[in-house]
């Protein structure tokens, strides 16, 4: 019997706005060393790797003397392309995850789906979200432009969906937990999968 490939990736991106470099396994523990300068991010990234059980390295610069949002999203790619690199040709995986999560007043539901096509369907945050900053310079808009980009360069078809939730924080964080038990899901091998789970023969 045949050992399945190894699920890893290494990327590095640089820019004028920053430098990225990612380690990534994705048939991990959940072990994770995270700094992008920006504490509220890392905090997320660290409980996405903890919850998708992915090791996850990240190391990262930038511009945040402007905003963070340069580094959020240029993190967000590098992960995104890495998941896919990782993820190979998808021969065995259940594709399909689904979680529901809650964070003491927050309650958010993820639904991934590995399909090979990009997509992001993202609502439920409470009216001013977006503008919140949490952590003292995450802006809540950050949470769904970071999905965004996951979700596309990773080329999968996400739904977050937001339930219930006061504190923005939790609401986040809800949102992250989510993501990554779903993507837990969709990323295992299921023992009665045989090749790739599509109709197409592709994902």
């Amino acid at each position: 019997m045949t050992s399945a490939p190894s699920r890893t990736a290494s990327l590095r991106r640089a820019t004028s706005e920053s430098t990225v470099e990612i380690d990534l396994n994705l048939d991990g523990t959940g072990t994770s060393r995270i700094d992008t300068t920006v504490p509220f991010f890392d905090h997320m990234l660290t409980a996405f790797a903890k919850h998708s059980l992915t090791d996850l390295t990240v190391r990262a610069s930038g511009d945040t003397d402007i905003d963070a949002h340069h580094t959020v999203e240029d993190v967000s790619i590098v992960l995104g392309k890495a998941i896919s690199e990782a993820l190979g040709d998808k021969s065995g995986i259940s594709r399909y995850g689904d979680a529901l999560v809650p964070l003491d007043d927050a309650l958010a539901q993820a639904v991934v789906d590995i399909s090979g096509r990009p997509y992001l369907v993202h609502d439920g945050e409470p009216a001013g979200f977006e503008f919140h900053l949490i952590g003292g310079h995450f802006t809540g808009s950050l949470v769904r432009h970071s999905f965004e980009a996951i979700s596309f360069h990773a080329g999968l078809t996400t739904h977050i969906r937001v339930l219930a939730g006061r504190d923005p924080h939790h609401i986040a964080e809800a949102e992250y937990k989510a993501f990554a038990r779903a993507f837990r899901q969709a990323k295992s091998f299921d023992p009665l999968v045989s090749g790739i789970p599509s109709t197409k023969g592709a994902l």
